[in-house]
């Protein structure tokens, strides 16, 4: 097994071994191959030079832990974890407004409206469920540990837009001009857990990176 390796431009690798390989992606790469753009398969060739299984994705403007698998034995497994709902992720937003209840699940349904675009459709959509939890309250915006129960595009983006609560820096979720503001899509998926084939439960980390700490920083010290 093999932790904080530094395969390509701030990108480190959590967990690694002859089936699995968990990095940390930064915000504005693209979770699966896009052949000479830079895609994260292609940032890892230093790492593993064979083929990477995608098993799940992280929206381009998030970062945070993301998963691959080296074999196909694997990635068939890891896809049945996740379509059993057996997996467990963990992410810290910062939102706009202040979140009043302290914990809540939002069951939504959601669809795509076009452009990439997903949206709230209680008839067409697909069922969608987000639980979430307050970290701490600052003045004017919420951090809140989101964990999605589904894995819809952009669901947490959505759900927490739905409650009018858009995640700091959304340019797709929120008013464009009041999020240009920000750096980045303050979304980080801190966590996944999973079972391996043998059942032993595997926990996966990734710490806050300073992009995100940095922006939390300047809210505590100008608002």
């Amino acid at each position: 097994m093999t932790a904080g390796a530094a395969p390509g431009p701030g990108i480190r690798v959590l967990f690694e071994n002859d089936a699995i390989l968990a990095v940390d992606k930064p915000e504005g790469v693209v979770s699966i191959s896009e052949a000479g753009k830079g895609g994260l398969p292609e940032l890892l060739l230093d790492v593993f030079a064979g083929r990477l299984y995608t098993v799940h994705r992280l929206d381009r403007e998030a970062s945070g832990v993301i998963i691959f698998a080296k074999d196909a034995a694997m990635h068939r497994h890891l896809n049945g974890e996740f379509d059993r709902r057996s997996v467990r992720k963990t992410y810290l937003a910062l939102t706009h407004g202040i979140i009043t209840a302290n914990r809540g699940t939002i069951n939504k349904p959601i669809r795509e409206f076009g452009s990439g675009r997903m949206g709230i459709d209680p008839k067409s959509g697909k069922p969608s469920a987000t639980e979430f939890k307050v970290e701490e309250r600052l003045k004017g915006f919420t951090l809140v540990r989101a964990f999605p129960l589904t894995g819809r595009r952009h669901q947490i983006r959505v759900h927490l837009y739905s409650l009018g609560h858009p995640i700091v820096g959304d340019l797709k979720y929120g008013e464009r001009a009041a999020q240009e503001n920000f750096p980045r899509l303050m979304l980080h998926a801190l966590e996944i857990e999973f079972a391996l084939p043998d059942g032993e439960r595997l926990k996966i980390s990734s710490a806050v990176p300073e992009s995100f700490a940095a922006v939390v920083k300047v809210i505590r010290e100008r608002y």
